[in-house]
């Protein structure tokens, strides 16, 4: 079987609280032996990939850009693609199943993405969704780290 990769997904701008529960799901993602996926910048994406590199685990960055360098230095493999926030796309096609941490604009498109393609996610104190009003219950909600973790791997069947 091959590893699972998994998004985790926010806000690039950092922030205590979630950067701290973003760096507890990447070393979750770590230690289940998951690929993390994210957009390779700071924050949220920075914290989890410090996460998951002190576990000993992968990490794969595509960044918005065209220059490789750009990426936080917990990025193993960065991909740029010169594409802004389309690459948010690429990301979401790339994961098994994400992990949205608080965010912004982007991490809601990349949720709204998910959803449409029918990919798992877990939103860890992220964006309420709700449809005419009313509670939309498409994704697992926590706010939990280490039980984001283990809904994200339950839904992906491992």
């Amino acid at each position: 079987m091959t590893a699972a990769y998994v998004g985790v997904i926010g806000s690039g701008v950092p922030a205590t609280e979630t950067d701290a529960l973003a760096e507890k799901v990447g070393q979750g993602v770590a230690e289940r032996g998951a690929v993390l996926v994210c957009g390779g910048l700071g924050g949220v994406m920075e914290a989890a990939c410090r996460g998951a590199r002190s576990a000993g685990g992968r990490t794969l960055g595509i960044l918005p850009g065209s220059d490789r360098g750009t990426a936080n230095p917990n990025v193993e493999l960065a991909v740029a693609t010169g594409m802004g926030e389309l690459r948010n796309g690429l990301i979401v096609r790339a994961a098994d199943a994400l992990i949205a941490v608080g965010g912004e604009w982007g991490t809601l498109s990349e949720i709204a993405l998910a959803l449409k393609l029918g990919k798992p996610v877990v939103g860890l104190r992220t964006w309420p969704l709700a449809r005419a009003g009313a509670p939309e219950g498409a994704i697992f909600v926590s706010d939990d780290a280490a039980e984001a973790v283990e809904r994200a791997f339950e839904l992906l069947g491992r």
